[in-house]
C-alpha cells in the first residue's frame, strides 16, 4: 500500500487524500470549473436554493458539496423548486447517475446534451425527470 501524496498547493484542504493521478484530474477540473460562470464554490445548499428560486426552470449551478464523501453538488431549478444532486468522484471520474467524465464541466455538457432526448430520473427529486 502506498501513502497518497499530500494535496498540491492551490487545491482546497477540504479534498480528501487522492492518488497522484487523481490529483491531476482534480486540479485540471477545478481550474476549468473556476473559469466557468456556474461554479459558486463553498455555497450552502440553502444559499444555492435561494439563488435558484428566482431563476427560470432549468437554471443550474455547481457548488462545493457539504457532504464529506462528495466534492461537488449540482443544484438545479426544477418546476417544483430547486434540488441538489451529488456529483461523485471515483477512480478518476466524476459521476452523475450513468454519466461520467474526468472533468466536471464536460460531465455537465454530456448530461445537458443527453437529457434533451432522454431525461434522467432521480429518486432524490421524487422521480421528476431532469432535462
Amino acid at each position: 500500500s502506498v501513502l497518497p501524496s499530500p494535496a498540491p498547493p492551490g487545491l482546497p484542504d477540504r479534498f480528501r487524500m487522492f492518488r497522484s493521478c487523481e490529483w491531476e484530474v482534480l486540479e485540471r477540473s477545478l481550474n476549468i470549473l473556476q473559469a466557468s460562470d456556474f461554479y459558486w464554490g463553498p455555497l450552502s445548499v440553502g444559499e444555492a436554493h435561494a439563488k435558484l428560486q428566482r431563476e427560470p426552470v432549468g437554471t443550474y449551478l455547481v457548488r462545493d458539496s457539504s457532504q464529506g464523501n462528495c466534492l461537488f453538488s449540482l443544484s438545479v431549478r426544477m418546476p417544483t423548486g430547486p434540488v441538489s444532486l451529488r456529483i461523485s468522484f471515483q477512480e478518476g471520474y466524476f459521476r452523475l447517475k450513468n454519466w461520467f467524465s474526468d472533468c466536471v464541466v464536460r460531465l455537465l455538457e454530456l448530461v445537458v446534451a443527453g437529457t434533451r432526448n432522454n431525461p434522467l430520473h432521480f429518486d432524490e427529486i421524487g422521480g421528476t425527470p431532469l432535462v
